[in-house]
């Protein structure tokens, strides 16, 4: 049991450091940071949306999408459409959607390499497994949050 804890948090962890390395690195050479890449992405890939929709897209809190957005806005990536700001839907500028489809071919580039070796079955099969930890895991932080 031991021997799986261990493999299993140090594989977690090191995968989520070699996500951040890659956006940092990645991204640095457009003048983004890591949070900005996410943005970018969802609103090029699934269009307009408003700030809390991509807060739950991509699992960020409001603070750092609100930080995220405020660089982009003023960095000329993006654009509320008319409405308060936090419920209007976010539009790419010109520039902005020229970012996100670099930002979308690199992730794609980077999704390619690190699935090298792996059949689309067992793609799928190792997405399965980590949606259901991930349920799993949240359904025991609710259950100890309650003090059960």
């Amino acid at each position: 049991m031991e021997q799986r804890f261990e493999t299993f948090t140090v594989l977690v962890g090191k995968l989520s450091r070699s996500i951040k390395r890659l956006k940092s690195g990645q991204m640095a050479q457009l003048d983004l940071k890591g949070p900005h890449v996410s943005c970018l992405y969802y609103l090029y890939s699934f269009g307009p949306m408003t700030a809390a929709e991509l807060c739950e897209r991509c699992e960020e809190d409001k603070a750092a999408i609100s930080r995220s957005l405020e660089y982009l806005e003023s960095s000329g990536y993006l654009h509320p459409q008319a409405g308060k700001k936090y419920r209007a839907k976010l539009l790419l500028t010109p520039t902005g959607q020229q970012a996100g489809a670099e930002v979308a071919r690199r992730i794609n580039r980077i999704l390619e390499a690190a699935g090298a070796g792996l059949s689309e079955q067992e793609r799928e099969i190792m997405y399965r497994a980590m949606e259901k930890i991930s349920v799993n895991l949240e359904n025991i932080i609710r259950q100890y949050a309650k003090g059960e």
